[in-house]
């Protein structure tokens, strides 16, 4: 039987004070592209602080600290506009993505000196700092650590891995993903070493809009998956689809959304799937000074920096996406997001709200109003 817990994880999502501050990609030198861009950082900068000042405000005051369920809130088109001015010039996406950076460090600096946040990974529970050391790769010979999260590119990233240690020729071999196989992880070294390669590596890590990353994952696993299907599937089914609790026939193909959200809400949050643990919990950005912090919407520019940061060859390349990939569109979000009764995602913002505020996404709107367009 699966785990029936009502936890929302707020007192023990642990993390740590972090005061390094992250390093950005060298601004755009070049004439042309610091005209084309010249009014966007102002712009950028007055809409960030305005959608992040509310949130920003309550982490200062500790309002997080004991946390009930937010209304939702947000356009719900987020940067949308800034991105497609972004498409007609290179500086505008690297200032838009600097500007990101620079408030997401700011939030994380403000919500990690709270007094309630553990210092380091050794002040994290044994059952945190274990998810943590599963989660982040290393590689000694450029010198890097890579906390994965599933979701968000991961297994591109795993195969830049391999192709780095010498284990795969190159990242477009036609070859099923092994998670597990040549590759190193954190939680296999002794503490020593632990130790000197969080003091002295490159530590990076990608993140998602919460709800979207969450939506790929019910998608995925539940719609092509059978282990999934059977493991979680059927569990689920029996479990909120009422008169099935004893149903032999069950296959766990069809779980829906909501039925999907009931779920996580009885599930603790340090103990879920990886596939829908926040990403908070599979990282611990506070617990780890991350240098830098890349995004699934600036995917392509922000996997290029980090591989001219690590030093990578130049031929090493983040793959592209794969044909059979398929993306969560903003139409399919609102689309699942809306469908959901409003009282349930309500109690599900809160498992995730460390999400939300530590990487500045703003909340769902899923008022009657927005929903209707």
């Amino acid at each position: 039987m699966l785990p029936r817990r009502q936890d929302y994880g707020m007192k023990r999502a642990g993390g740590a004070r972090s005061s390094s501050v992250i390093n950005f990609r060298t601004a755009v030198n070049s004439g042309s592209g610091r005209r084309s861009s010249a009014v966007l950082p102002s712009v950028l900068t007055f809409l960030v602080i305005v959608a992040s000042g509310g949130l920003l405000l309550m982490i200062e005051k500790g309002m997080l600290n004991s946390m009930e369920t937010p209304p939702p809130r947000g356009s719900g088109k987020r940067l949308d506009f800034m991105r497609q001015a972004g498409r007609h010039s290179p500086a505008a996406v690297d200032v838009e993505s600097q500007i990101l950076q620079e408030i997401r460090n700011r939030t994380i600096r403000t919500m990690c000196s709270q007094k309630n946040m553990p210092h380091s990974i050794w002040s994290l529970s044994p059952l945190q700092r274990k998810t943590l050391l599963q989660h982040i790769l290393v590689n000694d010979q450029y010198h890097f650590l890579y906390c994965y999260v599933p979701k968000v590119a991961c297994s591109n990233w795993k195969r830049v891995l391999k192709v780095l240690s010498g284990a795969l020729e190159n990242v477009e071999v036609n070859v099923k993903m092994n998670h597990q196989s040549d590759l190193l992880f954190l939680s296999s070294l002794k503490p020593e070493e632990i130790r000197y390669r969080l003091k002295h590596y490159f530590k990076f890590m990608f993140v998602r809009e919460p709800m979207e990353r969450l939506l790929s994952a019910y998608r995925n696993k539940f719609g092509e998956i059978q282990s999934y299907q059977k493991k979680y599937g059927v569990e689920i089914v029996k479990r909120y689809r009422k008169g099935h609790a004893k149903d032999a026939s069950v296959t766990g193909d069809d779980v829906t959304f909501a039925e999907f959200v009931h779920y996580l809400l009885d599930e603790d949050v340090e103990r879920m799937n990886e596939h829908w643990m926040p990403v908070y919990n599979l990282c611990q950005p506070c617990a780890v000074n991350y240098d830098f912090i890349g995004s699934h919407e600036h995917l392509e520019g922000d996997a290029e920096f980090v591989l001219q940061r690590i030093g990578a060859p130049p031929d090493v390349h983040f793959p592209e996406r794969q044909t059979w990939y398929k993306p969560v569109t903003a139409e399919t979000l609102h689309y699942y997001l809306c469908s959901l009764p409003q009282k349930l995602l309500r109690e599900l913002l809160p498992k995730y709200i460390l999400d939300f505020s530590l990487f500045t996404y703003p909340l769902p709107n899923t008022t009657t109003e927005h929903c209707r367009h």
